[in-house]
């Protein structure tokens, strides 16, 4: 079980990783290298954004209750 969990750990932390890096800051950062593909799929710049913003919440989350997990085992 605590293999399982620690795999899972691992795999969340490195999306939660990349969910970060392709979000936008105050220059286009890496979202604004590959927003031209990806206006295609998600409309304006905004709305990919908006969605790796809700991806890098459920990623933290998922992140926050593994670690609880984890360290109760």
């Amino acid at each position: 079980m605590k293999t399982v969990l620690t795999i899972l750990q691992v795999i969340v932390s490195l999306g939660l990783i990349a969910s970060v890096i392709l979000q936008s800051g105050r220059s286009a950062g890496i979202s604004g290298a590959i927003a031209g593909g990806a206006e295609t799929f998600f409309g304006k710049k905004k709305g990919m954004d908006r969605l790796l913003h809700k991806i890098t919440i459920a990623l933290a989350i998922a992140f926050l209750i593994l670690t609880l997990l984890l360290s109760m085992i």
